[in-house]
């Protein structure tokens, strides 16, 4: 004839049954978090393969404009995967756009990618020389001098008032009438 379970013995099964539970929880959590470290260093190694680069982002008026200063690859000036003659046109934005890299000397030592979205050809130039000056400092810090005393460093405010209701725009009122 078979014993008869008394309180302790269920009580010792249920306690078993939850220990065995236990175990199993930790070993699902150790295979998962080893995955994640497995993607993570996969993903590690991909960051490592890309090219180094310094990105600044610049701003003007209504455009902004996304700056990657890659060290290594062709010497080359790209704005929306366009060349820089290509994009702007005439040779003043053009010089706008690439014053500072000529003003510290390193118009060959990078290939200057951008993405530039928003406002006109000229604030767009403008843009593009801010978020350079940026990036040129996060490559040499000691760069900061001469470009806060060129001026590109610092981001231009000044944007488009906007419509008051009861008026044409931001200042014109509509024509009044004595009569």
């Amino acid at each position: 004839m078979p014993k008869a379970k008394t309180t302790k013995t269920i009580k010792k099964t249920k306690t078993a049954k939850k220990t065995k539970a236990k175990k199993k929880k930790p070993e699902k959590k150790a295979k998962k978090e080893a995955k994640k470290e497995v993607k993570k260093k996969t993903e590690k190694q991909e960051v490592i393969g890309k090219d180094k680069y310094f990105e600044g982002v610049g701003r003007r008026k209504r455009a902004v404009a996304r700056v990657r200063l890659f060290i290594k690859g062709e010497n080359g000036f790209l704005v929306n995967k366009k060349q820089l003659k290509e994009y702007f046109s005439t040779f003043e934005l053009q010089k706008t756009a690439s014053a500072a890299l000529e003003i510290m000397k390193c118009t060959k030592k990078f290939k200057t990618s951008v993405i530039v979205r928003g406002g006109g050809l000229n604030a767009q130039a403008e843009a593009i020389r801010h978020g350079i000056a940026r990036a040129l400092i996060l490559f040499n810090p000691d760069f900061r001098k001469r470009l806060k005393k060129a001026g590109f460093l610092k981001r231009d405010s000044r944007m488009r008032e906007r419509k008051k209701p009861g008026l044409k725009r931001a200042r014109r009122a509509p024509q009044w009438k004595k009569r």
